[in-house]
């Protein structure tokens, strides 16, 4: 069904909410959405996978904040990284004033002590990143006996960062009388073990095969020797005047690229691991601002910005799972929006870019020329002969 024949009135949402949705101008539901908000309304358990950028946090929020306008309970969502889990709370906040459903965000990097206060306002939404609601569950400042609503959001990427114990232990807190929603980009076996284990005969949703990129992302892949990387990242940088969002493989390498892009007189902030919660709130909402264009980060961010208008997403480097390509790309082109990713790779990675085209079911589109660098291609793979087997040859 095409997204234009539905509008949210058909989905038996609630008025409050569609007044709401209104005033939002959120008229046209994605596929996820059309897709996954009645059958939450309905209460059922569901897992869902779709590209990222297509509106997965209202597929699973209106319906949980409109059956806890109904039901006795908590709502808790779980999220990989702090930024998402902010991301999730403000799209959430949107939708819960006609309702008076509070929400609560737990996540490392913040005291403890402002969660704590939060939890004892009585939220009925908690989001939160696995291994910091295992500390309040531990210190007993949260409990789960009443989260009747589960989302596991972005799922994939939480089993990628090792969360695998921490959900199963929460998922054994929660009542078994409950409903559980699983959204995911990809679906390997780890999440099927946990949808077997854990969930009530889901309803499967698969907007896009997994590993789908957004339609409207153009891609393009430059082979390049590594010490020229920063001249092409220069000439590339003049091309676009919107906001760019560059990925690193490491914090170190992201921290020295940000300082090599100040040097070329670029507006520039940095995402990493060893940035503080509010240096990484900060450099966010500099780049949503437009106070800084350009936004340097590692896979930590690739799922937990989401910013509209992004024109170019350059991954400097390409990353160690080829699976968070699609994750990194699909910061571009995000809610039917047009985009361009633009790949670096230097001659030795053939088999990096062979990876990635598998999980993509598709061949990147290799740069012939550009007029700041001279291109490569990729080393041919040696054929390594044993001296054995050439003896044997050579002797019959």
């Amino acid at each position: 069904m095409n997204s234009s024949e539905v509008s949210f009135y058909t989905m038996g949402i609630a008025p409050s909410i569609l007044n709401i949705l209104d005033r939002l101008k959120f008229t046209i539901p994605t596929q996820i959405q059309i897709q996954a908000i009645p059958i939450g309304l309905e209460g059922k358990d569901m897992m869902g996978i779709a590209q990222t950028g297509t509106g997965k946090t209202l597929a699973f929020g209106i319906p949980m904040v409109q059956r806890l306008a109904q039901i006795k309970g908590r709502g808790l969502v779980l999220v990989p990284t702090r930024e998402l889990a902010v991301q999730v709370e403000e799209n959430l906040r949107k939708i819960t004033p006609a309702s008076g459903i509070k929400t609560a965000v737990l996540i490392g990097g913040d005291p403890m002590g402002r969660q704590i206060q939060a939890l004892r306002l009585n939220p009925r939404i908690i989001i939160a990143t696995p291994g910091r609601l295992i500390d309040h569950l531990q210190q007993k400042t949260a409990r789960l006996n009443d989260a009747h609503i589960v989302v596991l959001d972005e799922a994939d990427r939480m089993l990628d960062m090792g969360f695998a114990p921490q959900i199963k232990d929460i998922l054994r807190q929660v009542p078994a009388d409950r409903q559980t929603m699983l959204f995911s980009a990809t679906m390997p076996q780890e999440i099927l073990a946990i949808a077997k284990n854990y969930m009530k005969l889901p309803v499967q949703i698969e907007i896009a095969r997994s590993g789908t990129a957004a339609d409207k992302i153009t891609q393009e892949l430059f082979i390049v020797r590594k010490e020229l990387k920063n001249t092409l990242l220069a000439s590339v940088l003049a091309q676009y005047h919107g906001p760019v969002l560059i990925f690193a493989r490491t914090k170190f390498g992201a921290a020295r690229l940000v300082k090599t892009i100040r040097g070329m007189k670029h507006s520039a902030a940095e995402i990493h691991s060893d940035r503080s919660l509010g240096q990484r709130r900060e450099a966010l909402e500099g780049f949503k601002s437009g106070r800084h264009r350009i936004l340097v980060a590692t896979d930590i961010a690739s799922r937990g910005i989401d910013v509209k208008g992004i024109e170019l997403v350059i991954n400097y480097d390409l990353p160690d799972d080829p699976e968070n390509y699609v994750h990194r790309i699909g910061r571009t082109g995000r809610a039917g929006h047009a985009g361009h990713a633009v790949s670096f790779a230097t001659p030795d990675q053939r088999s990096d870019v062979i990876n990635i085209e598998r999980v993509m079911n598709l061949k990147l589109p290799v740069a012939s020329s550009h007029p700041a660098v001279s291109l490569e291609q990729f080393s041919k793979p040696q054929v390594v002969f044993s001296s054995s087997r050439f003896s044997r040859r050579r002797r019959r």
